[in-house]
């Protein structure tokens, strides 16, 4: 079911997809909310103060490593891999990823 931002919240089904996956393995998605601490946290060398910046950096990141991965499929598979990823918006992915580690910090500061 598609809604006005595209699908399912996100501008496209391959953004969509990459979130869905994300988002239901929690060991990959502790991963990367634990990137997002490092780039929002002073004590980290990787730390980034302003948050457009940090969102960018996560987005780029992001980018880079699903782009890592697509390097072990070959021939047409990878064509057709490729042009799917080039169509995520992995700056929704990121400010997704964000507001979930807000909302995670909220919950655990509420209990």
């Amino acid at each position: 079911m598609t809604n006005e931002k595209g699908y399912n919240g996100y501008t496209n089904y391959e953004t969509w997809i990459v979130a869905l996956w994300m988002n239901n393995d929690r060991g990959v998605l502790d991963y990367w909310l634990s990137v997002i601490t490092d780039l929002s946290s002073a004590d980290s060398p990787e730390y980034i103060a302003n948050e457009n910046t940090q969102k960018c950096r996560l987005a780029d990141r992001l980018k880079d490593e699903h782009e890592e991965n697509q390097l072990e499929v070959s021939g047409v598979y990878a064509d057709l891999l490729g042009a799917a990823l080039s169509k995520v918006k992995w700056l929704e992915i990121a400010e997704n990823l964000i507001n979930t580690r807000n909302a995670e910090q909220e919950e655990e500061g509420a209990q």
